[in-house]
């Protein structure tokens, strides 16, 4: 089943294009999403912020400075040596004061603030990754419609072919007539096919564009040479699943929530500092100094915030923890639909390529043989063409739903 399938889409050809077009396979238009989409960017530039941010970490409390007159008397007659050589009172003091941080509440703040970025990234690869899906959509998509529009192309001709030799046998048989007007009906109908099917290319053209971050208008062709990869073998339970970036951003934010509770519980330590105090006596009073050791000790009500704070990140970090098992029930559920109606459809293709597509054309190859020889009528002619046009378009819409489901597949799993 896998060969015929790919065998089949193997066989699709686009209609002739200007050579003066660019051709772009899927590969190059992923990588121009990679390059160039403004997702891509923003999640750049919020990575770097963070990474940048981060190297602050391992800052320490500014230096405090501080100058002015220390226990001067507001009588500044008091300030100079008395007649019998007492000293004067007041001093001028300079003094500076440093907090040491905490090296443990450091290291944690680093690695804390080393880790935001983590889960932007991750996140990063999952917005990549539904554009991704996106622009496969819209490849396939539009591939398929430049075989239906060769498809149209090509039933058109066989229908004026028909016409013409309409017109010779029953050109004074006006009774008998019917079956051709019916027929000119149907090449109306194909033209007003093509017009909505040439609509349908720009659109995908446009929506590919949107998505390179090109201008919207900008002419290029695509390559039509792919085939569908089996997905028959592939599990569809966690263990593939545990590996997508959107749940790997979920653990980054579960590691990051650890790492916050950890830099939260080291504001409650102590932190020490020292303070120095140089004073400058007045009226011949000696030079005197003050040396400090200092302590910062959360305790009572001064910790209160960061102990909430690390009861809240406990309930986060269960909330993460419970969305990762959404996600990934979600995802295994929809991994599993996905892969039963593409193996449905494997098998409607099969059915197409071995049953149905040979039978309605050689039902058309014999009653057009029979019109040839004059012993059937143009009404069989060209029901049998009918038959086979109608076949043939509905083999090609379900070959594009088993595209589609390939391209979930892939969604589902990051397969790029």
């Amino acid at each position: 089943m896998q060969k015929t399938t790919i065998i089949a889409l193997l066989f699709l050809t686009a209609s002739s294009t200007s050579t003066a077009q660019k051709i772009m396979g899927m590969e190059e238009i992923i990588h121009a999403i990679d390059s160039s989409n403004p997702v891509a960017k923003i999640y750049e530039a919020q990575i770097r912020a963070m990474d940048e941010a981060a190297k602050g970490a391992r800052s320490w409390m500014p230096t405090e400075f501080g100058t002015g007159l220390w226990m001067a008397p507001y009588n500044t007659g008091l300030w100079k040596k008395g007649a019998d050589g007492t000293p004067g009172m007041g001093q001028y003091m300079v003094s500076v004061q440093q907090m040491f941080p905490n090296k443990k509440k450091q290291d944690a703040e680093e690695a804390y603030m080393k880790g935001m970025s983590a889960a932007d990234k991750e996140r990063k690869k999952f917005s990549l990754n539904e554009l991704y899906a996106a622009a496969k959509k819209d490849f396939y998509g539009w591939l398929f419609i430049k075989r239906k529009i060769s498809l149209l192309d090509e039933n058109k001709n066989l229908l004026e072919l028909m016409l013409k030799d309409a017109e010779i046998k029953y050109r004074n048989s006006l009774d008998r007539m019917s079956a051709y007007y019916k027929a000119k009906a149907a090449v109306g109908n194909l033209l007003n096919n093509r017009i909505a099917l040439d609509n349908e290319a720009a659109q995908k053209r446009t929506q590919l564009n949107t998505l390179m971050n090109r201008d919207k208008h900008a002419p290029f062709d695509i390559d039509t040479a792919f085939s569908i990869n089996d997905f028959t073998a592939l599990s569809v339970d966690t263990t593939h699943l545990i590996n997508r970036s959107d749940i790997r951003a979920i653990d980054r934010d579960i590691a990051l929530t650890a790492l916050q509770q950890i830099a939260e519980k080291q504001k409650t330590k102590p932190e020490f500092g020292i303070r120095y105090e140089n004073m400058l006596g007045f009226g011949g009073l000696p030079m005197q100094y003050t040396l400090m050791g200092m302590a910062r000790i959360p305790i009572g009500r001064a910790n209160r915030m960061s102990k909430a704070t690390i009861e809240s990140l406990k309930w986060k970090s269960e909330a993460l923890a419970k969305q990762k098992e959404m996600l990934l029930n979600e995802s295994s559920g929809m991994a599993a639909g996905t892969s039963e109606e593409l193996d449905s459809k494997k098998r409607q293709v099969a059915l197409f390529e071995e049953n149905i597509l040979p039978a309605v054309r050689k039902n058309y190859q014999v009653i057009q043989s029979g019109y040839q020889q004059n012993t059937e009528q143009l009404t069989a002619l060209f029901e049998a063409w009918d038959s086979l046009n109608k076949a043939s378009l509905e083999y090609l819409e379900i070959l594009q739903q088993l595209t589609d489901l390939r391209v979930e597949l892939e969604r589902i799993f990051e397969i790029r």
